[in-house]
């Protein structure tokens, strides 16, 4: 089984700019909206939106650190698409429960369907529901309500300026929803280096290991 990452925060957060630190042939990168990374480099990603695509990328991918940046586009793209075609009442209401529907079959496919030692970041914007809590953006309130994005992840990172540095948030303030695993990472605040955050997974995981034990 594979393991996803949900990453959320403010557009200019750092998400993108975490990348900084792979080479090339060390990370894949799916471009939901096909947009510029913010730095200087020569990788080669795949454009689309498109689900299927996206878990044949996954699958078929010769690395094992992959990203979709920005996830959260997938929602969009599908209600800007579709909304306005659909009419009122129940087929909106149809529309919703598709855009959750297909989210959800992607974070269960990741976890179920990919190997044990591929990780897969997924880029999200952060929204502030009426309880002042910071969760990943949604579309409607079919995700939000009744699954709950980050749940469905057992490592959720908050992309965040503080003190005018750029870090990840690794552990809840009790207003937002990060999380990591007991003793994962050493401090409530990491550089925004997600070659490092990585690494320290694998570590974690024994990840290494284990595909050297399937060779």
């Amino acid at each position: 089984m594979g393991l996803p990452i949900l990453i959320i925060g403010k557009s200019g957060s750092g998400k993108s700019a975490s990348l900084r630190n792979f080479k090339a042939n060390e990370v894949g990168i799916i471009n939901v909206l096909g947009k510029t990374l913010p730095f200087k480099n020569d990788f080669k990603y795949i454009v689309s939106d498109d689900y299927t695509k996206i878990k044949t990328a996954l699958l078929s991918a010769k690395v094992n650190t992959l990203v979709i940046d920005d996830a959260g586009y997938l929602l969009t793209n599908m209600f800007m698409r579709e909304h306005s075609t659909k009419g009122q009442g129940s087929a909106v209401f149809d529309l919703y429960n598709k855009i959750g529907d297909k989210f959800w079959d992607l974070i269960n496919f990741i976890q179920h369907q990919l190997p044990e030692e591929r990780i897969v970041y997924l880029f999200m914007h952060e929204d502030k529901n009426d309880f002042g809590d910071i969760k990943p953006k949604a579309i409607g309130r079919m995700l939000d309500e009744k699954v709950c994005i980050e749940g469905m992840f057992t490592i959720v990172l908050r992309a965040m300026i503080d003190n005018g540095k750029y870090v990840f948030r690794t552990i809840t303030n009790g207003f937002d929803v990060t999380k990591s695993p007991i003793g994962m990472f050493d401090n409530e605040f990491i550089d925004n280096d997600l070659k490092l955050v990585t690494d320290t997974i694998k570590k974690y995981y024994n990840m290494e290991e284990k595909l050297n034990e399937k060779d």
